[in-house]
This record gives structure tokens, sequence and C-alpha cells, in this order.
């Protein structure tokens, strides 16, 4: 008896998959829950286990290729079995097309049906497209204008390619490619900056950073920003929302997306029910959850759900920053890199120079859900309560 390997539903909210490596090749011989193949949904890496012991027959969906959830993927036969012939696909299934497929056709206003797939079961590929463009622009003769009556030579210029390597688009980009996109088509986006002092912070962490690492938790200036925006998110409750054609939904809870960085995109890992932990928890949770997601261990629902998300683009440097939001989120938050600077104190009506350790914040907006007071009124909670920082 042949089982069929389908791409599994790897959370609430996910409806499709790309399978990112094939472990074993067809004639292979397999155990249960051993690993079978990767699958990448919402930018997580996920392994995916063989249900059967077995040899597997055969491959229906090859790497990079992206499908429905439930679309059969391969067949684990018996030891002994004969390989199967697969099921020739539908033709719904052979216009199946992959995001970056569907976004070129959507580009260059193209209709499927003017395509001939040379992919799998007839599918589309990027190839098809490029292809097609290319036959579809060649310069054909331009008639000369009648008026004025002055000779004209018109010359068709010559195709020239471009010298170069081109990598193809790892799963995790397209999935980066294609959130970024949909973030900046679908909501009208605005960024304001505000600077901070963050001497307190700064000597609060020098302070504690011994005692937290005595319990095994690493103090970074993440957990402040953390404890920041949750005072922000109360402060401005408009940014705790998303936006709806029927109006604006706020959530009850604040679940804090996290961007890490990797070496070929980012994760988002989500720190759930923020409000209700205090620096201690909200270090241990940032720790935890950044250690897996470089390691590639996070389960796909822990990149779903969050409803505002910080992103720490100093850790590598970066003073300024636009970030856009995560869809359908209503705002982000973008930290800058803590540098010492001259600031202007003011001390007994007396103006002075000082060097205080200062970052900039920069917060992206859904202008659809709130305005730029509410951003700036956003800003201000947070560079208060950093600004005065006291234990909470």
């Amino acid at each position: 008896m042949n089982t069929e390997i389908k791409m599994p539903q790897l959370g609430e909210s996910v409806t499709q998959g790309t399978v990112a490596r094939w472990y074993k090749q067809p004639g292979d011989l397999v155990q249960k829950y051993e690993p079978l193949l990767d699958v990448v949904t919402d930018k997580v890496d996920t392994e995916v286990p063989a249900p059967i012991s077995g040899r597997l027959l055969d491959i229906l969906v090859p790497v990079g290729q992206t499908v429905l959830v439930g679309t059969v993927l391969a067949h684990i036969g018996d030891g002994d079995a004969e390989r199967v012939t697969p099921t020739p696909p539908s033709a719904p299934e052979r216009r199946f097309l992959s995001p970056v497929v569907a976004r070129m056709l959507e580009v260059h206003q193209l209709d499927a049906a003017q395509l001939v797939g040379t992919g799998q079961g007839g599918r589309i590929t990027k190839r098809d497209v490029l292809a097609f463009l290319e036959q579809r622009d060649q310069v054909l003769p331009v008639p000369a204008p009648s008026l004025p009556s002055i000779p004209v030579q018109v010359v068709a210029p010559t195709a020239q390619r471009e010298t170069g390597d081109l990598v193809p688009l790892s799963p995790m980009r397209q999935a980066i490619a294609a959130h970024m996109e949909h973030s900046v088509r679908s909501a009208p986006q605005a960024t304001t900056i505000f600077e901070v002092d963050l001497s307190r912070v700064v000597q609060h962490r020098n302070a504690n950073q011994a005692a937290f690492a005595a319990q095994g938790v690493r103090l970074t200036y993440t957990a402040y920003f953390f404890q920041a925006a949750v005072v922000g998110l109360r402060t401005v409750r408009q940014l705790n929302a998303r936006f709806t054609p029927e109006g604006i939904f706020h959530y009850p809870h604040m679940h804090l997306g996290m961007a890490v960085a990797l070496d070929d995109g980012l994760l988002v890992p989500v720190v759930r029910h923020a409000e209700e932990k205090n620096l201690f928890g909200l270090a241990r949770a940032i720790n935890d959850l950044s250690e897996r997601a470089r390691t590639r261990r996070l389960a796909p629902a822990e990149t779903q759900g969050g409803t505002f998300t910080i992103t720490n683009h100093g850790s590598t440097g970066s003073l300024l920053a636009t970030p856009i939001i995560a869809q359908p989120q209503a705002g982000i938050l973008g930290i800058g890199a803590i540098t010492k600077r001259p600031l202007v104190v003011s001390q007994d009506g007396q103006d002075a120079l000082a060097i205080r350790p200062m970052c900039y914040l920069a917060l992206t907006f859904d202008h659809r859900v709130l305005d730029g007071a509410q951003g700036d009124a956003f800003l201000m909670a947070v560079k208060r309560f950093l600004e005065g920082y006291t234990d909470v």
C-alpha cells in the first residue's frame, strides 16, 4: 500500500508552503519519523518526518516549488513496492502559480493562458515568463514619420545581455520579498523619529547584568525596549491593532514580534503576552527565541500572531532606518545603534554639554489606523520611560 506525503498544515493561517530540501531520493529506504523533507512556511524551516517506514517511490514537488496545503508531495510504499506512476495533474493544478511567477505576470500584465509551462505537470516557471517576454519584446520596424519630410533611419537596437552571476532566490528570500512587497502595496506607511538619552538604562544594565547571568539569562538592551514598547502601546492603543474595512480591530494582548537577522534572511519570533512580563521575563523570552531562531529550531506557530514588531537594526551599527510594517500590524519600532554623543543639558538655568549614550528610535505606522500625533505620542511615552528608567 502506498502512503501519500502531503504539504502539512503548519499553523492556522498557513495556506501554502515551499519545499526547501529533500533528504531522500526516489528509491531510498526511509524509517518512520526519519527526516524526509524541509518545508518553508511564513519564513520558518520545518522538518517533515516520514509517517511510515518504507521506500520513497517518487517526488512530485521539487525543491523551490510552492504548493497549497494538502498537495501530495510524494509517495512512500513498502520496501519491495514498484515505483508508482504519478497521476497527471489536472488543469487547475497545471495553472498553479508560485508567488514569484504570479507577481511577474501581474507586473507585465500577462495572462497565464498565453504561456506554455515547462515545469512539472505543465506549471509555468520563472524561466517560462522570461522567455515569453524576450520573444514579445523583440524590436519591430518603426515607420518613419510622414511629417516633416526628413529622411529618418530607424535602427533596431542590438539586444544586450548583462554579464554576471544569477543567484536563485531561496524559499526564505522569496517569502521575505512577498511579505515586504505586500506590506508597502497594501498600506500607506509613515515614519517618525525620536532621539533618546539612555543613560539610566545603561546604568541599570551595568548594575544588573551579573545578577541576571547568575540565573542563566543574558540582559540585553532589547529587553528594555520591549518594556518601553509595552508602555507606549498602553498609551496609544491604536498601535496594538490592525486595519479592516469594517473598522480598527484592537488586540486584547500584546504579542511583540522580534526581528532576528540570519545569514540568508530574517525571522520574526513572537514574545507572547509581553504586557505580563517583567524585565527578567522579557530578557529570558528574548534569549530563548533569538537562540532558537538562529539555529532554525522555531515552531511555525512561534512566528505567528504578532500584534506589533520591534527590530533592533542598531545591532549591526545602523543609526537610522525606516522599517517596513509586518502586515497586518499597525506599526513597527526600529532601534538604532547606541552611541555616545554630545548633548545640551540644562541645570540650574545653565546650559552645558554632556556626553551621553544616545539612540534614535523610528516608528513606522499604518496611516490608515493612526496619524502622526498618535505616533509621536507613542514615541514620547517610550522616551520618557527609558530616560527616567527605574526598577519596574
